[in-house]
């Protein structure tokens, strides 16, 4: 009769099992990382090198053909200036007035809960709602905005006509509608602030605007940091609403990038030279987060 503390024979049922076990749990994801994102990626970077089209014909390969003519398109440069400025109108308010919200109602605004629900609200709507409630808002004739105007006196603007409002319109559209997430990440951080850091500044008579200088954007400093990061990151991807707004007019002086890219190759039907285009973006994209970031490191050493 055998021992109940005998050790397994060899070829049992008990075997030791090949892959650890963080990996077994981490398969599933891996799996639908690698079919949802590896693979297009690298579809996508062969698609760059050929001439790949809407079209019967065979794609065949390039090279670097596509980079080449991408570098040398102005209006790939033109749309590419249209998300730079897009990014650097958009960003600056996105922050300071998420920044203003959040110290308004973290400072005891009457009706604390209504103002909440108020400045977050837009964040939920979808882009089509959003868009079509700008587009009646910006009416020539019977819009909102331009009412106001005609009772200030001051004349009518073409708001999505107009080749030097157009952009500024976009802006001041996703400013009420993704803001809304900003004030989100800013008031959660205001809560985490240490109450006895406003305690010992009443203690020596430090006033209201002494208070914010000195403690509470220090203590913001890194939270602003990933806001404007991420931020600038949302900014420089911007497609829907302008799409929706203006489709990139009027003359073109809206479209950005990402509505480039896909005029290129839903319009055109080149799909290779879109891609390029689009690698090319992201090389781009990429070297302004590296910058970012560098940044950030710097600033918190």
């Amino acid at each position: 009769m055998s021992s109940p503390h005998a050790s397994p024979r060899p070829g049992g049922s008990v075997r030791r099992l090949l892959l650890p076990p963080g990996l077994l749990f981490a398969l599933p994801f891996l799996a639908l990382f690698a079919v949802f994102m590896l693979w297009p990626l690298g579809q996508g970077l062969w698609m760059s090198l050929t001439d790949r089209a809407l079209s019967a014909h065979t794609p065949s390969f390039v090279g670097l053909g596509n980079f080449t003519e991408a570098i040398q398109d102005a209006e790939m440069w033109r749309a590419l200036g249209h998300t730079a400025w897009f990014t650097l109108i958009s960003t600056v308010p996105l922050v300071v007035v998420a920044l203003v919200m959040a110290l308004l109602v973290h400072t005891g605004l009457p009706g604390r809960w209504i103002w909440r629900l108020a400045f977050f609200a837009p964040y939920l709507l979808p882009v089509g709602v959003v868009g079509l409630l700008w587009i009646w808002l910006y009416q020539p004739d019977l819009g909102l905005y331009n009412h106001l105007l005609d009772a200030v006196g001051l004349g009518q603007l073409s708001w999505l006509s107009d080749e030097s409002v157009a952009l500024w319109a976009i802006a001041l559209t996703t400013l009420w509608w993704t803001v809304g997430f900003n004030f989100l990440l800013y008031l959660a951080a205001l809560q985490s602030v240490p109450d006895h850091l406003y305690e010992a500044a009443a203690i020596d008579g430090a006033g209201a605007w002494r208070r914010l200088r000195s403690i509470t954007l220090p203590q913001l400093s890194r939270i602003t940091m990933v806001i404007t990061v991420l931020q600038i990151l949302a900014s420089l991807k911007v497609f829907d609403q302008v799409y929706l707004l203006t489709k990139g007019g009027p003359n073109n002086s809206t479209r950005p990038v990402v509505e480039y890219v896909y005029d290129v190759g839903f319009t055109g039907y080149r799909l290779g030279y879109a891609s390029a285009i689009s690698y090319l973006f992201f090389a781009l994209v990429l070297l302004a987060s590296a910058a970012q970031f560098l940044a950030l490191r710097r600033r918190e050493k």
